[in-house]
């Protein structure tokens, strides 16, 4: 066993130690650990802003993009956002604990189910330390201990973060181990800690597709993941078409690098003469590139042609494809070939076409007459969320406080036995 195997297995049994004390932790201590944390955050801002600047200087150093500088650093207003979230968990409904339902059988048997926290949870992570609060957070008001792996250029933002937990977590009684962050981000200890299924339920990679898909490639654990987020919205025959433009200049402009926003505009052959003209001049003041099939570059001169490798990108920037299409059916069929089961959007004053694009669509939210952009925890009103799957089992969509927990049966019996 090496060195790194001794560190992921030790981190694990900790964690999985800890998990049985945090899981039967009351309401008003889990409330409170979250309440000092935040004020533990506050009091700690310059100490937080000088080590975040350690690891600012090394992506200034690699010469790192500006929109990667941005996610890593805990500016005042990241900070704030930080202390902000933790209150709001606080206040948020406790899941543990809830029986969902109940229900007696003919023998009197009373059966029900019941919610409780998943366990261990391992969340990975890229360059936002602020995910680091976030993730614990919700994991430790559902009643779960977490690890915390975040990426090698905010480590010691993230491990400032953590020493920031412990003491709330020593302060009110509870095991320091519920939220461990990884003291390393070699790849291989990464790796180690993916095959500690005896020790670790669930594993939540948050970043970038190839982390992605290198933690599903080499995990024993269940990964609740999504890839990417390509999102489009189909104008039908009938929208408004004042309300889709809207719907679409927020869902593309408002903050196109997210995993919500437009990738893909998709509209009906008999709007497109109309209203492609004014949503290219609406897209072209917003500095969008549009690339799009013949049809819609006939639309407008602003629409350049798109390539074969454009359809199904995820561009994370100003740009989008455009593609007309003779028919909802059409617009299905694309979103089927080339969506990611994230979020797919209709606008149509047709109850008909709204009712069949809800059922038939496949994503983790369909929306009507809406912006992709409401894929987001907080925005459904489940609060706050540790980040959005794609994945059927267990969860689907946002994942707030319920979605980690689970449910076990419970039964009330006054003496029955089977026959």
């Amino acid at each position: 066993m090496n060195d790194f195997e001794r560190l992921t297995l030790e981190i694990g049994q900790k964690a999985r130690k800890s998990a049985k004390i945090t899981a039967n932790l009351p309401t008003k201590i889990k409330n409170q650990i979250l309440l000092d944390t935040a004020e533990g955050i506050l009091a700690a801002r310059e100490f937080l802003q000088a080590e975040n600047s350690r690891d600012l200087e090394k992506a200034h150093a690699k010469g790192m993009s500006t929109a990667f500088i941005d996610r890593l650093t805990l500016s005042d207003k990241v900070i704030n956002s930080m202390v902000n979230g933790l209150r709001e968990v606080a206040q948020l409904p406790d899941p543990v604990g809830e029986v969902t339902r109940m229900w007696r059988r003919p023998n009197d048997l009373q059966v029900g189910r019941i919610r409780i926290p998943l366990g261990v949870i391992l969340m990975i992570y890229e360059s936002r330390p602020n995910v680091t609060i976030d993730a614990a957070a919700l994991c430790l008001k559902a009643g779960n201990s977490v690890i915390l792996r975040g990426g090698s250029d905010a480590l010691h933002s993230n491990m400032a973060l953590a020493g920031i937990l412990h003491k709330a977590l020593a302060k009110n009684g509870a095991s320091a181990d519920a939220v461990q962050v990884v003291p390393t981000t070699e790849r291989e200890a990464l790796t180690h800690l993916l095959k500690l299924d005896e020790l670790i339920d669930l594993v939540i990679p948050r970043g970038g597709e190839g982390l992605i898909r290198f933690v599903a490639g080499n995990s024993r654990i269940p990964v609740l993941k999504h890839y990417k987020g390509v999102c489009h919205v189909f104008v039908d025959e009938s929208a408004d078409f004042d309300m889709a433009e809207r719907i679409c200049i927020n869902a593309k402009v408002q903050r196109p690098g997210v995993c919500n926003a437009m990738e893909g505009l998709l509209v009906h052959e008999a709007a497109a003469q109309t209203f492609l003209p004014r949503m290219a001049e609406a897209f072209f003041r917003e500095g969008v590139t549009m690339l799009g099939c013949p049809k819609a570059c006939a639309a407008s001169p602003r629409i350049q042609p798109a390539q074969d490798t454009d359809w199904g990108t995820e561009f994370l920037e100003l740009k989008l494809v455009i593609k007309v299409v003779k028919d909802m059916d059409e617009a299905m069929d694309y979103i089927t070939r080339y969506g990611s089961n994230h979020t797919e959007a209709i606008v149509t004053r047709n109850y008909e076409n709204a009712q069949r694009f809800l059922r038939e669509v496949d994503a983790s939210l369909v929306l009507i007459n809406a912006s992709t952009r409401f894929n987001d925890g907080g925005e459904l009103g489940l609060g706050a969320e540790i980040g959005i799957s794609t994945s059927k089992l267990h969860a689907y969509g946002p994942m707030g406080l319920e979605e980690l927990t689970t449910t076990k049966f419970i039964a009330y019996g006054a003496g029955q036995i089977r026959t």
